[in-house]
């Protein structure tokens, strides 16, 4: 079976499953930006990475699919429990609780296990070996941290963990640098992804740049947010009142007049329809 046979029928083996197991731990209210969407897109960049790494024997490319998936849609299901930097061991142990519901020998999958717990490692320490399920699953996370959805992404997640909003600008900047450090190397010899994912990590930097610039200027709970840091105040807004971004972007003028603020509505609403 060649390497597309391999991945569809991956697919058709474990996506349904892995989606009802997610969806019936998951609840996409407190941190929706990595709810089931989140998972769904990561395996989609992952399926193009695959697809580029020099598989080594028959049993690697039988194999790696199948880890793939597995890893892709329960990497991040640990945040059901902790938003925090230790949620992959969380979800390394529901990956175990998917593996007993399913039937599924969980010694065959000790690599999907490790590469879940380690995923969030974004100094790439245990990283530095060849591994590509961990290498795959890494990348493909990191590429939906970029763009416009990534905007949303990170500054969800900051404001869970409660880190201040004089501070996020900084912290995501320098976290989004490493992954795209990572990504290059990884994946710097094919330019055609490089270029574009190169501009969705530039719009992210560029976006927090100017996040910070305003920042001192800036007066956050005044009911009037305005640009880059307005965006940010609008997506703490979404997580105060349990509403959906969905509510935001689908009628963006029901909830604000501001031109730019409006501009990341329309477009979120344009980058998440593709998937």
């Amino acid at each position: 079976m060649n390497l597309t046979g391999t991945i569809e029928s991956a697919e058709k083996q474990f996506k349904q499953i892995l989606e009802d197991f997610f969806i019936s731990v998951y609840n996409e209210k407190p941190l929706s930006s990595h709810g089931i969407d989140h998972h769904r897109r990561v395996w989609n960049y992952a399926k193009d990475l695959i697809r580029l790494i020099p598989l080594m024997n028959k049993n690697q490319i039988i194999r790696l699919p199948s880890e793939a998936i597995i890893a892709c849609y329960l990497h991040d299901i640990g945040m059901a429990i902790d938003h925090g930097p230790i949620h992959g061991k969380h979800s390394r142990d529901l990956c175990k609780t998917f593996f007993v519901e399913n039937k599924i020998p969980e010694n065959n999958w000790i690599d999907v296990l490790e590469a879940i717990e380690n995923h969030d490692n974004k100094d790439y320490i245990s990283n530095s070996t060849r591994n590509d399920l961990l290498s795959v699953l890494s990348v493909a996370d990191d590429l939906d941290a970029f763009g416009i959805t990534g905007i949303f992404r990170y500054s969800e997640i900051y404001l869970a963990r409660e880190i201040g909003f004089e501070k996020i600008g900084y912290m995501i900047r320098e976290n989004a640098r490493k992954r795209y450090d990572n990504f290059i190397k990884a994946f710097g010899s094919f330019d055609e992804l490089i270029a574009k994912h190169w501009e969705r990590y530039y719009l992210l930097d560029m976006f927090f740049t100017k996040y910070n610039d305003q920042l001192p200027l800036y007066h956050f709970g005044t009911n009037q947010p305005t640009g880059f840091c307005g965006v940010v105040e609008i997506i703490s807004n979404i997580m105060k009142t349990n509403l959906r971004i969905e509510d935001f972007y689908t009628e963006p003028k029901r909830h604000t007049s501001e031109s730019l603020i409006l501009w990341y509505l329309t477009e979120l609403k344009k980058e998440l329809s593709v998937f």
